[in-house]
């Protein structure tokens, strides 16, 4: 049998304004179905952050039909899925997967939890408690937790700047009514993607789509505040913790997701960071034996973007190894890189995307969250060849773009308490 390719995807626009993309995988094992909406913290105020994720953990604590969350998660297990949702900066998703077989019973209740929530008072008091350990289980992961200072040093005190999971204050503040009026004005139409990736039948598939989300509402859908950002100075955050290693994110200022320099960023992070035969790995781990792991990696949002370093570090050493890094920085950033590091690194970035598309809710999430921001949709092979298309030129003009002193952060947690010690190394020179 002839393999699809995965650039087979079909894309409708219900009258509500919802939309929905079917991404066919012919003998997939396993079929997804992920809704997606333009809910996460960067739409949260200063009061009731955190309220995203806490309205995610909610819709699975009961609905009119399954009145409990044994109601919804049992029924799920009968099947054999796997299932669970996430939030973001910019969007919050549900989904489930199983056999093919079970995709109509699978969708039925993905889509009953994000419509038709009930947000019991007594589920709402208890979810809190939940909430807040899972808080405290970060606070207890530095490995984690460094990578929420570092986007806090970057913003500061606005949404793009906030924890995803919000304060402990924020959650044990919010009322019922907080969560509705927060549901309302997000949880709409034209805010809301459908996808289902896998074995299915398209014409059965999306006259279910219709009748089962036919009354997400149709209204306004309210906007997230803008990033502003501001920076002409290096930057540090060092939160002692008595720990066995330092945890660091080093990085900077880059754009945001819609810009051509992408894919440059990426092929860029590959080399720096991503893999085994990475710079920074040979360097940090192999040479100097000071981490287990080093990697280097862009994220990009629809208005913001950054591009870091993160690492866990023998105490001892942490100075040594941010010197050894910033200087990995240097030279990237002022001479090309080879033909043969580029074409390394090209053929690990495109091989390890197809390899990671293989399975249905990868594929389905790759299509999602590209149609969620409005943007036109790239598929797999149109990626693998605008990351082949990057030259040397283009990732050292990238690099010299973003790699500065005035846009550079660094958040540590480790045994130190003061940033003095970091400071005077935190430079790329002249």
């Amino acid at each position: 049998m002839k393999k699809q390719p995965m650039s087979a995807f079909k894309k409708y626009v219900l009258s509500s304004g919802l939309r929905v993309m079917l991404a066919p995988q012919a003998g997939s094992l396993a079929t997804t179905a992920l809704v997606l909406v333009e809910a996460g913290s960067k739409y949260e105020q200063k009061s009731n952050n955190g309220i995203s994720h806490f309205l995610e953990h909610l819709c699975f604590k009961g609905t009119v039909k399954r009145p409990t969350a044994l109601d919804i998660t049992s029924e799920l297990e009968s099947m054999g899925s796997v299932y669970n949702a996430f939030t973001g900066h910019e969007l919050t998703g549900y989904w489930a997967k199983a056999h093919p077989g079970k995709l109509d019973a699978v969708l039925e209740i993905v889509a009953d939890l994000y419509a038709n929530p009930i947000f019991n008072e007594k589920e709402i008091e208890k979810e809190k408690g939940v909430v807040i350990e899972e808080l405290n289980m970060y606070e207890d992961t530095p490995m984690r937790k460094v990578g929420d200072l570092f986007t806090g040093l970057l913003y500061g005190d606005q949404p793009a700047g906030w924890d995803v999971g919000g304060t402990k204050e924020a959650i044990r503040s919010l009322k019922r009514e907080d969560i509705i009026a927060y549901r309302k004005q997000h949880y709409v139409a034209k805010a809301t993607t459908v996808v289902v990736a896998g074995a299915f039948n398209e014409k059965k598939i999306l006259a279910q789509i219709k009748e089962l989300f036919r009354d997400v509402p149709i209204a306004k859908k309210f906007s997230k505040v803008a990033v502003k950002e501001a920076q002409t100075v290096p930057a540090i955050l060092v939160r002692e913790k008595k720990s066995d290693q330092t945890h660091i994110v080093l990085g900077f200022r880059a754009f945001d997701m819609f810009d051509k320099r992408r894919y440059a960023l990426e092929v860029l992070g590959d080399i720096l960071g991503g893999g085994m035969s990475s710079r920074l790995f040979q360097k940090v781990r192999e040479d100097l034996g000071a981490a287990y792991y080093v990697r280097a990696g862009a994220d990009l949002f629809t208005d913001h973007g950054f591009f870091a370093v993160s690492s866990g570090l023998d105490n001892t050493r942490a100075q040594q190894v941010i010197k050894a890094i910033l200087e990995e920085l240097r030279k990237i950033s002022s001479l090309p890189v080879s033909a043969k590091e580029l074409q390394r690194s090209k053929s690990h970035l495109v091989g390890s995307m197809m390899i990671g598309l293989e399975t249905s809710d990868a594929l389905a999430s790759f299509y999602g969250e590209q149609e969620l921001f409005h943007k036109k949709l790239v598929t797999p092979e149109e990626v693998a060849k605008k990351v082949e298309a990057v030259t040397a030129a283009e990732i050292l003009a990238a690099a010299k773009a973003i790699i500065k002193n005035e846009g550079m952060n660094l958040a540590v947690i480790g045994p130190f308490q003061e940033e003095a010690e970091f400071k005077k190394i935190l430079t790329l020179g002249a």
